[in-house]
């Protein structure tokens, strides 16, 4: 009996060791290098677009450097590769990257067949399609496209979705396909099909790319669910917690009223809890909760990127709301209090 307790308490141990190890190692890398390595889209405004200059901008990039402050305290330690769709699982899966965050739609097989995990859902947007008026001068919906062609990119969850739409309202239609989103766009604007699918919020920022932005309407048809957030590979228990948190950070910031414009004045003065505990101020006895120290990182985790980079409601309004081109309402993407489904669990 005595031996057999050993023997389990070894086993025990040895699990855990590896367990550690496995959970050390992005996290490791990212101090080693100094930097976080961030894969994101080709260019796709409001989420991740580079300038002429190669400076990055968009909700996805922004994610990025909220986590770097969280790690590194610093939120220009990001370095940032442009992928194609088909590219980015691989880049994720081989540790080219050490973070997806490239609109990409959380589903059931990729949370289970590829070896990666999603940390959160930044954006919750929907399938949709986009036509010229001079094509279609009085269409109403999407149920009017019966025989056309849909361009959109490979590779994507995109293909299945029109599929099955058109399945189930029992249209015909042709697809063309392409392995770059601009191949896509191109092809649409070129006539060579009907109309060009992708997420409704890239409809819109397409949309104002175009010549002519009023030739083209969005029709109202949401036909998916497309939970779009940043990805890790499994196996590294202790870099997803940091991710998940970092977003979780996030949206309780802008819950509380924290922005980063007033979180070094809230971190003197308030007197609320969940302020004092998500921003790691101390006990009267020079302690902290250790909220920081639970993910292996600085008690000012939280405090660092959202002074550095805001919090949700900020980083939503630069990049795809009202302070963007974009413009594009909350709507699901408000606070769960004021009827959206952004909804984080407590620093507790």
């Amino acid at each position: 009996m005595k031996n057999k307790l050993i023997s389990l308490m070894l086993g025990v141990a040895a699990s855990m060791a590896l367990a550690g190890a496995a959970g050390a190692g992005t996290m490791d890398d990212v101090r080693q290098n100094g930097f976080v390595q961030c894969g994101v889209s080709q260019g796709l405004m409001g989420f991740s677009i580079p300038d002429d200059k190669n400076n990055w901008t968009g909700m996805d990039v922004d994610f990025c450097r909220a986590l770097a402050a969280v790690v590194l305290g610093d939120a220009t330690k990001v370095k940032f590769t442009p992928l194609t769709a088909k590219e980015r699982f691989t880049a994720l899966q081989s540790g080219e990257i050490d973070i997806l965050s490239r609109n990409t739609t959380w589903t059931m097989s990729r949370d289970t067949s590829l070896g990666l995990k999603f940390a959160g859902i930044m954006y919750y947007d929907g399938q949709g399609f986009i036509v010229n008026k001079k094509k279609f001068p009085n269409i109403k919906s999407a149920t009017e496209l019966a025989g056309a062609t849909i361009c959109t990119q490979s590779g994507t969850t995109t293909e299945l979705n029109i599929a099955d739409y058109f399945k189930s309202h029992k249209l015909d239609y042709k697809l063309l396909t392409f392995d770059k989103n601009d191949e896509a766009i191109s092809a649409y604007q070129d006539g060579r099909c009907d109309a060009y699918s992708t997420d409704q919020s890239g409809l819109y920022a397409q949309k104002l790319k175009f010549a002519a932005p009023d030739d083209h309407v969005v029709l109202p048809e949401i036909i998916s669910k497309e939970p779009l957030g940043p990805v890790v590979r499994q196996g590294d228990d202790a870099w997803f917690n940091v991710v998940k948190w970092t977003y979780f950070a996030l949206v309780n910031a802008e819950e509380l009223g924290i922005t980063s414009q007033n979180v070094e004045e809230l971190k003197k003065t308030s007197t609320d809890p969940e302020v004092q505990r998500l921003l790691g101020v101390p006990n009267a006895d020079g302690t902290t909760a250790g909220f920081g120290t639970g993910l292996g990182i600085d008690e000012s985790w939280a405090e660092n990127a959202i002074k550095q980079v805001g919090n949700y409601g900020e980083i939503f309004d630069r990049n795809i709301g009202e302070g963007s081109p974009l413009k594009i309402a909350r709507g699901k993407n408000a606070l769960w209090k004021n009827g959206g489904l952004q909804y984080a669990p407590p620093v507790r």
